[in-house]
C-alpha cells in the first residue's frame, strides 16, 4: 500500500492504482468523458485534471493515466485545477454545443458561453468508441479518421466495416448520442459508420432482436454450443419460467436431489436438460401454464 495526500486527506492505496481510482474511492470527484473502468486510460478530453506536488514542485497532470507514487500530494479542485477545467470544458462547448453532457459540465463550473466560433460537432473525439471496439469486442472495424480540424471517427474508407457485429458497444459508450443505432425491418444500422448488419428472428416471437454476428461472437466466447442465443431475452425468460414451474409441480427438487441450486435465469440448453431429469411434463396443462 502507498501514502498519498489528496485535497489535505492521508490515503492508503494500492499500488497499481491511478490518481484517478485512489481520488474517486476516497470520495473526490473528479469529472471525466473519455475514461471507462473496462477500457485502458486515454487521457483525451483532460478534464480529469489534478495538481500534484513532488519534490517541492506542482504541476498539472491528467489523473486518469498518472500512478500513485509514495507521499504523492494531489489537489483535484485548486484554483489552478478548475482554471484548466473552465478552458476545456469551453473547447469542447464550442465543439459541440448541443450535446447535453457537455452543455451539463459547463454548467457546473460555472460556463455559460464559450468565447469561441461554434462548431456545431457531435462527437467530442474521446475514443470510448474505437477503444471498446478494439480492446473489448476485438473488432477495431472504427478508428479515428483524417487530421486537425477534420478529425473524425468512421469506418475505413467512410464504407461499412467487414469487421463490425453489430453488438452497438459503440454506440452504448458514446458519451454524447453521436453514435445512433437502428432497426429498419431486419436489419440493425449503425447510421454514422454506414454500417447495416443482418438480426437474427426469434424462432418463437418472431421478434428481430440482435444482430447475427454479434450472436456468433457471444457463443464464440462462451464457449457454448449453437444455439444458446437462438430465442429473445423475452422468449427465454418465459421458457425458464415454464421449466421452473414444471419442475416445481412434479417434485423437482426430491428428483434432481444433488444437482446444482436451481436459479430463475435457465439458460435454453440448461432448460432443455432440466426437462430431460424430470421426465417429460405432466398431463395436466396447468401445471405448465
Amino acid at each position: 500500500m502507498l501514502n498519498v495526500i489528496i485535497d489535505g486527506r492521508k490515503i492508503e492505496t494500492p499500488e497499481d492504482r491511478t490518481i484517478l481510482q485512489a481520488a474517486r474511492a476516497s470520495g473526490a470527484k473528479i469529472p471525466t468523458l473519455c475514461h471507462h473502468d473496462a477500457l485502458s486510460p486515454y487521457g483525451s478530453c483532460r478534464l480529469c485534471v489534478v495538481e500534484i506536488v513532488k519534490n517541492g514542485r506542482s504541476r498539472i497532470v491528467t489523473s486518469c493515466n498518472y500512478p500513485v507514487e509514495e507521499g504523492l500530494v494531489v489537489l483535484t479542485d485548486s484554483k489552478r485545477v478548475l482554471t484548466h477545467r473552465k478552458m476545456l470544458i469551453e473547447l469542447l462547448l464550442a465543439r459541440c454545443p448541443e450535446a447535453a453532457v457537455v452543455k451539463d459540465l459547463a454548467r457546473q463550473l460555472g460556463v455559460e458561453k464559450p468565447r469561441f466560433p461554434e462548431a456545431k460537432h457531435d462527437c467530442i473525439l474521446c475514443g470510448l468508441c474505437v477503444r471498446v471496439c478494439e480492446e473489448r469486442i476485438g473488432a477495431a472495424a472504427i478508428s479515428f479518421v483524417n487530421r486537425g480540424t477534420e478529425e473524425d471517427v468512421g469506418a475505413p474508407f467512410d464504407i461499412s466495416s467487414e469487421t463490425c457485429i453489430g453488438c452497438g458497444a459503440c454506440a452504448s459508450l458514446c458519451p454524447t448520442g453521436a453514435i445512433d443505432m437502428e432497426t429498419v425491418q431486419d436489419l440493425m444500422r449503425i447510421n454514422r459508420f454506414r454500417t447495416a448488419k443482418q438480426l437474427h428472428l426469434c424462432p418463437s416471437c418472431g421478434k428481430p432482436y440482435a444482430a447475427e454476428l454479434q450472436l456468433g461472437w457471444i457463443e464464440d466466447r462462451l464457449g457454448r454450443p449453437s444455439g444458446l442465443t437462438t430465442l429473445c431475452v423475452d422468449c427465454r425468460r418465459a421458457q425458464s419460467a415454464k421449466v421452473l414451474r414444471s419442475l416445481l409441480a412434479m417434485g423437482g427438487r426430491e428428483r434432481m436431489e444433488g444437482q446444482p441450486p436451481h436459479r430463475q435465469d435457465f439458460t435454453v440448453p440448461e432448460a432443455h436438460e432440466v426437462r430431460l431429469r424430470i421426465g417429460p411434463a405432466p398431463s395436466n396443462g396447468d401445471a405448465c401454464a
